[in-house]
């Protein structure tokens, strides 16, 4: 009771509006107290390190075998290019690993001098980052 008449005098009184100074809009006034990053990039790095990666798994060379043969008769191929789906390492920028992709589509070309496999969509394949590869409109899979 008592503290509540020390306010008697100003309780009623105008909210004070400057005669200098513009009002300030409200998301402006906002963001004064709005929460601030006091570590940058700290929760970046945070996320980054909780990215799982693959680890590259060695190919056999039986499988090496099976993966050059098919790529031989795809580049023996020359009136059309069949329809493949190839699985593929992807190596992360980033850090250590990568994940394992998969791309369906025709083969435009094998480029023997850069080593690679060019899809139709212009996906290029490094040979060497080949894991399998499957004929999509063929039963005997080599």
């Amino acid at each position: 009771m008592k503290n509540e008449k020390n306010y008697d005098g100003i309780i009623n009184l105008p909210h004070h509006t400057s005669s200098k100074h513009p009002r300030m809009k409200m998301i402006d006034r906002a963001a004064q107290f709005s929460p601030f990053a006091a570590l940058t990039g700290h929760g970046a790095a945070i996320d980054e390190t909780a990215r799982l990666t693959d680890e590259r798994e060695e190919i056999e060379e039986s499988k090496k075998e099976i993966i050059n043969n098919k790529l031989m008769f795809i580049a023996e191929c020359d009136d059309e290019k069949p329809e493949v789906t190839a699985v593929f390492f992807v190596p992360d920028v980033r850090k250590s690993g990568g994940e394992y992709a998969s791309v369906t589509g025709t083969v435009k070309k094998i480029d023997a001098y850069n080593h690679n496999v060019v899809i139709s969509d212009g996906k290029i394949i490094p040979i060497k980052n080949i894991y399998d590869i499957h004929f999509e409109n063929r039963e005997d899979d080599l």
